[in-house]
């Protein structure tokens, strides 16, 4: 494929929505492009044709999933198989999570985008590797790429900045007086999220056909055997199979500890990306609903790199330090993010736009911290 199909294709990131969908979020509008788009498609045009390979198919990423797989499956064998003692039965579950985690940063995420592989039924295996973890690719396509990926951090419209009531992760959302507290507490309720969406999220919006504001065609047919398919097989691994070796309480707390560890690890990743004192959190105009920037340029001013130089962070989490460029690129693998950072901050210090890195992961988790505590401050 044409190294300009890739990029050109890259901007249109969510699935198509319902004509009927009268939703606030389509009536969001970004402003064209004054240049600074085209020339920044231009040269990553440029240096995905000088690599003279597909920006998707790698070999690399075939050993990185056949790698996440096996770690994944064989702690998961030695947890409920092996005779172990209570310490190393909480390792092994810790092993298990951040394995878990590994699946969702790379395998799906690439997978969902369409940055996996050139074929679209290996993008759709690939993004199934979700459901065998607990969630849904059918619902993740339209919370994520339809709303989050065109929308990034505008009130009512990116799902993924809103907690509800526990907690303020955007200057726009009302604030409640225990939010002082948020940067304390908050840490402890992100480890909650991934059940929350395994048990409760993805029925809730499957039976409602929405999602925050935003109507979506409920999953009939094929995609509804794989959302109740993908619920049986991931409830079969948590208590059907281990209920034949372990006590039902054994199975709950191990559960509550696997998946505990995994929202952690997930939820900060995402926050560190667009929830910090950096970001920005823009709102469209009040009568035209326009934004100010260009939808290139609201990406990166909403958007925050991290430990960039951090080879073995960026491995773990599928480049999402690279945030930016995810953002800007989703359908390109990840694998060429690093490469693709030097072209878009460039570009961006020509064009006099921000872009911000932290350095290291630890600043920009204090930047997380901070800002939450500054959105539990009253104004």
């Amino acid at each position: 494929m044409p190294a300009a199909s890739i990029v050109d294709s890259s901007a249109k990131v969510h699935p198509e929505l319902p004509a009927q969908s009268a939703d606030k979020q389509k009536k969001i509008r970004f402003p064209g492009s004054e240049g600074f788009q085209t020339i920044l498609k231009r040269r990553v045009n440029d240096y995905l044709a000088s690599l003279n390979r597909s920006p998707r198919d790698s070999v690399r990423m075939y050993v990185k999933t056949a790698t996440i797989i096996t770690w994944f499956f064989t702690s998961y064998a030695f947890l409920v198989f092996a005779p172990l003692p209570i310490w190393a039965g909480i390792m092994i579950s810790f092993s298990l999570a951040l394995a878990a985690a590994a699946v969702g940063f790379n395998i799906q995420h690439d997978g969902n985008h369409g940055a996996y592989s050139g074929s679209r039924l290996i993008n759709n295996l690939m993004a199934l590797t979700l459901d065998m973890v607990g969630g849904s690719s059918y619902i993740w396509n339209y919370k994520h790429n339809a709303m989050h990926h065109t929308y990034p951090n505008i009130h009512g419209h990116d799902d993924d900045i809103n907690l509800g009531f526990l907690g303020r992760l955007c200057p726009h959302q009302k604030r409640f007086h225990f939010h002082r507290y948020q940067h304390f507490y908050l840490w402890g309720l992100y480890g909650f999220l991934q059940i929350k969406w395994a048990f409760f999220d993805d029925f809730k919006h499957t039976i409602r056909g929405r999602i925050g504001n935003l109507s979506f065609p409920r999953p009939k047919g094929l995609n509804l055997f794989i959302f109740l398919g993908g619920k049986l097989f991931f409830f079969s691994l948590l208590f059907v199979i281990p209920a034949f070796f372990h006590p039902f309480w054994v199975i709950c707390l191990f559960y509550l500890l696997t998946s505990w560890t995994i929202g952690l690890i997930i939820s900060v990743i995402f926050q560190l990306a667009h929830c910090v004192e950096e970001a920005d959190f823009p709102e469209p105009h009040p009568q035209s609903l326009q934004m100010k920037n260009e939808w290139m340029i609201h990406q990166i001013e909403t958007t925050i790199n991290f430990a960039r130089k951090n080879h073995l962070l960026n491995w773990y989490i599928g480049g999402l330090n690279f945030q930016i460029e995810h953002h800007l690129f989703p359908r390109i693998s990840h694998i060429h993010y690093p490469a693709l950072s030097k072209i878009v901050e460039n570009t961006c210090r020509e064009f006099g736009i921000g872009y911000f890195a932290h350095p290291n992961f630890l600043g920009c988790l204090k930047s997380h911290y901070l800002f939450l505590q500054k959105m539990g401050r009253p104004a």
